[in-house]
């Protein structure tokens, strides 16, 4: 009983991502348990994964329509979760430095919900899924974390990620990488889940490109849910007088152009990206 309370705590308080991560965790660990059930029962298949995975076939969706969102949080095996929940992880928290939970979680049903459309109209369109149509079932996260990816890279692309052995890399660099890694392995395996993923990437670049700036009716009521943090005003520079304090903003001093300057830099790019120098000067002018 403690336990229970103890994750019911824990889930309570936890951030957007972590909570993501519980809900993925615990539908995975659910469809394990009654596929051991299943086993002993000699059932042929599992219900859970019937009810929850989005189906190919329109007449098959159009009994479970609540499957274009519940089959973001299914998947296949551990090295399938395993992978997703780690990139949902990192990437959830780079984009939550920018954007806010509501934000987060938008993009992530969003994503699904675009991926899933994709998957289904494909798979009705082009021929050479005509005769795996009905046995084909779309799962996995994929959709919902590319939705957020992608987004993140199109609002800060020239923000740099280091990696061991090769060093900075901006985001935009990355996001191509990623769609492209997608749209290749398409005739390899794994079409459908492939573009799953290409329609979330599509839905994270469309909406922060464009839809989050202008109001389009279609996208109307999820504007107010995504807007951009106002820019930060200039630091004002005060003089001391014997009379009282005034402020000035009539021009900035060269430390303060530079200051300037080097959190520009990181907001776009990350801290990592300074030079020492700049590091030196940033750290000297916080104990001024």
């Amino acid at each position: 009983m403690d336990l229970l309370e103890n994750l019911k705590h824990r889930f309570k308080h936890a951030g957007i991502v972590e909570k993501l991560i519980y809900i993925n965790l615990t539908v995975f660990l659910a469809v394990f348990i009654v596929n051991t059930f299943s086993f002993l029962f000699q059932s042929k298949s599992n219900f859970l994964v019937k009810w929850l995975a989005l189906p190919a076939d329109i007449n098959d969706f159009l009994l479970k329509p609540w499957t274009i969102l519940t089959y973001g949080f299914l998947h296949a095996d551990f090295i399938h979760i395993l992978f997703n929940l780690i990139a949902l992880f990192f990437i959830g928290h780079l984009f939550k430095q920018y954007f806010t939970s509501k934000q987060l979680l938008n993009f992530y049903l969003l994503g699904t919900l675009f991926g899933g459309i994709i998957f289904i109209a494909s798979y009705n369109f082009f021929p050479v899924f005509q005769n795996d149509t009905d046995r084909s079932v779309l799962l996995g996260a994929s959709a919902g974390i590319s939705a957020i990816f992608i987004g993140i890279a199109t609002y800060i692309p020239n923000y740099q990620l280091k990696f061991p052995l090769i060093g900075f890399i901006k985001l935009w660099i990355l996001a191509c990488m990623w769609v492209a890694l997608d749209i290749i392995q398409i005739p390899a395996g794994n079409a459908g889940g492939h573009l799953a993923h290409i329609g979330g990437a599509l839905l994270g670049f469309v909406y922060v490109n464009y839809a989050s700036n202008k109001e389009i009716a279609i996208f109307k009521p999820l504007t107010d849910l995504f807007k951009r943090y106002p820019k930060e005003t200039p630091l004002k520079t005060v003089y001391k007088s014997g009379q009282k304090t005034t402020y000035s903003t009539k021009s900035k001093s060269k430390n303060q152009q530079e200051i300037d300057a080097i959190l520009d830099k990181i907001s776009k790019s990350g801290y990592e990206t300074l030079s020492k120098e700049e590091k030196e000067f940033l750290f000297k002018q916080g104990k001024n």
